[in-house]
């Protein structure tokens, strides 16, 4: 295990606003009565940088974003063979021809992959013992996917093929619930995950990269393919002392969160013979007032410039990433918006913000130009 080294303490940012950037309120929708659990922009293909897909209750919902604060339902999926489903995560990837799917899961564990389309159910993915807490995408090979669940591991899937490749579950996995997990931007070989056992793990594909191979050319049963369990992750940090609900790669560095109030920046130092210990280079940290409650995640930018994050008072917080000491960017607040945000989506370019509440409203921010 990982600690945390001695004598380099981490620069904590200033909460006092430093109005780089003014945004105001353009758009309020009320989505229904179910709470909003996630937000997420497209990123994946150029065409759709403007929309966007929700999750709450048994619905996933598409909409754009259009000019003058404008907010388009473009489509609704609800499904119809889990009643009880509650969708808690949703991402955007897509097909090898390049056509858009949304991916969401939740409550009962079933991966819903949505062709976009067509608005049909493309395939559906069965093997998490337990519900899903966050599915992310391989920005690098975006039919790609990786999922962290309740069971206490994560998993690999192709969603062309609907293969499991990969299980990342075992002797040094989490030992309780995932609650997030993320790909390196440019280390096609690496994931990151955190949970409930208060750890962040770095796992390695490298040496089961002809598995992800054969997942795209396999034309048998997705059931026979050899799915192989990763058992050991490479690193293992105890940077937090309770749940790690967040954390995303910035880099090779790694943001996290816990319950206490701040986002952490932190650099991991693996020790190249001896995998899963190293030390932990903390390099700054991004208070963040209020954010007191498990399951609320951050976002950021395309270029991981910014990172917005809500708190449990229905407050919006945007910190610069890249600067030393870190900056915030703006504080944002409305008398209106008092319910917990449970997790942001900032656009390609930062310059619109939205929120999902524990409310079932969709709040959407606009930066205001200096003109």
């Amino acid at each position: 295990m990982a600690k945390v080294g001695i004598g380099c303490e981490p620069v904590v940012g200033s909460l006092t606003p430093s109005k780089k950037r003014d945004y105001r309120v353009t758009n309020r929708l009320q989505e229904g009565k179910r709470p909003l659990y996630a937000v997420v922009f497209n990123f994946i293909d150029s065409r759709y940088f403007n929309v966007f897909a929700t999750v709450g209750g048994n619905r996933v919902t598409v909409y754009q974003c259009l000019e003058g604060g404008v907010i388009a339902v473009l489509q609704s999926y609800v499904d119809e063979y889990q009643k009880d489903e509650s969708f808690y995560t949703v991402t955007w990837a897509c097909n090898i021809d390049g056509s858009p799917f949304v991916v969401a899961g939740g409550f009962t564990g079933i991966i819903r992959v949505i062709d976009a389309g067509n608005e049909k159910v493309h395939k559906s993915f069965v093997g998490h013992g337990d519900s899903i807490n966050e599915i992310r995408t391989q920005p690098l090979k975006p039919s790609l996917i990786v999922s962290a669940s309740k069971d206490e591991s994560v998993r690999l899937w192709n969603v062309h093929t609907g293969i499991c490749i990969l299980i990342f579950a075992g002797a040094g996995g989490h030992r309780n619930e995932v609650l997030s997990v993320d790909f390196h931007p440019s280390d096609i070989y690496r994931i990151v995950s955190c949970g409930m056992d208060n750890t962040v793990k770095i796992w390695s594909m490298k040496e089961f990269w002809t598995y992800v191979e054969k997942s795209f050319t396999w034309t048998d049963l997705p059931s026979k393919f050899p799915t192989k369990y990763v058992q050991f992750p490479v690193f293992i940090a105890s940077i937090h002392t309770n749940y790690v609900d967040c954390n995303r790669w910035l880099g090779d560095f790694i943001l996290s969160k816990s319950v206490d109030n701040e986002i952490v920046l932190w650099e991991p130092k693996m020790k190249e013979q001896s995998p899963g210990e190293g030390t932990i280079d903390i390099l700054q940290k991004y208070p963040v007032p209020e954010c007191d409650i498990w399951f609320i995640k951050f976002s950021c930018d395309f270029h991981y410039n910014a990172a917005a994050i809500g708190n449990r008072e229905g407050k919006i917080f945007v910190w610069e990433l890249q600067s030393s000491p870190p900056v915030l960017i703006a504080r944002l607040s409305h008398a209106q918006s008092k319910s917990p945000i449970r997790q942001t989506a900032m656009s390609f370019d930062g310059s619109t913000i939205l929120s999902c509440c524990e409310d079932g409203t969709i709040w959407r921010w606009d930066v205001v130009s200096s003109s």
